[in-house]
This record gives C-alpha cells, structure tokens and sequence, in this order.
C-alpha cells in the first residue's frame, strides 16, 4: 500500500491562543501533541497522560521542541483546562478534513471517549472530548 504525505499537526494548530501569557516553560503545541497522543492511546487523566509522555520520551524529543523537558501531569491540566474549545474546534476540523482529503476519505473506524476528570465543576468547564479516526491509508489514527 502506497502512503500518503502525512499532514501536520502543527499546521492547523499553530494559530490556537494560548491562554497562558507570555512566561511559559513548555510550548502549548508540545503539551497539546503530547496529551492528544496519550489521550488516543488510551491514557485516562493527567497523571496517564504524563506518563505516557514519559514512556514516548525519545520519539518526543525528536519531533518536539521541548526546551524544558518534559510537561508535569499539574501542566497538562491547568494549560488544557484553561483552552478554549471553540478555539481548539477551529483548529481541530480543518486538521481532520486535511487527512481526510490527503487519504481520499479512506478512514476505517471512528471512536470517541471523554478524558476522565476533565471536567471542573467550580469553573464551569465541560470535560474534555476526543475523537479518533483511523486513516488505513496513512497508517495513522
């Protein structure tokens, strides 16, 4: 099976405000790469999603910027909680359509999941929904 040119995440999100300001450690398109990717492989929190970003190590550093290591499970939650979905929804479809157009709409399955403990209560934040396609062409969810 001949593979099709892989779109880029960081194409589509590179315009996502980040909600922090301007004194960060960690770039906001590592933190949303590293949790989208753990979150898709099953992880179920922030602590799983550090984890996994601590077992992906290696392949994290040779596609990410990271310039302080490593994210905290406490980073992933205050820098994801504070996004705002409508904003993460504009950068989210177009990325889709994207992958869906390079692989000729050849998508096998579709799954969705809600990150558990996501959702803040006090704040008045709906938890976190994901979304997964497998792209048979690209080789890629």
């Amino acid at each position: 099976m001949e593979r099709v040119p892989a779109v880029p995440i960081h194409e589509h999100f590179a315009s996502l405000p980040d909600p922090r300001g301007a004194n960060v450690r960690h770039h906001l398109l590592d933190i949303v790469v590293m949790a989208s990717c753990a979150v898709l492989g099953g992880a179920e929190g922030w602590d799983e999603i550090e984890e996994d970003g601590q077992a992906q190590a290696e392949w994290c550093k040779e596609v990410l910027d990271m310039p302080h290591g490593m994210p905290s499970h406490d980073t992933f939650r205050r820098v994801l909680a504070r996004l705002d979905p409508d904003e993460c929804t504009r950068c989210f479809l177009p990325w889709t359509h994207a992958l869906s157009e390079r692989s000729e709409g050849e998508i096998g399955a579709m799954d969705g999941n809600t990150l558990r403990h996501s959702c803040d209560q006090a704040a008045s934040k709906a938890a976190i929904h994901m979304v997964s396609a497998w792209a048979t062409t690209n080789r890629l969810v």
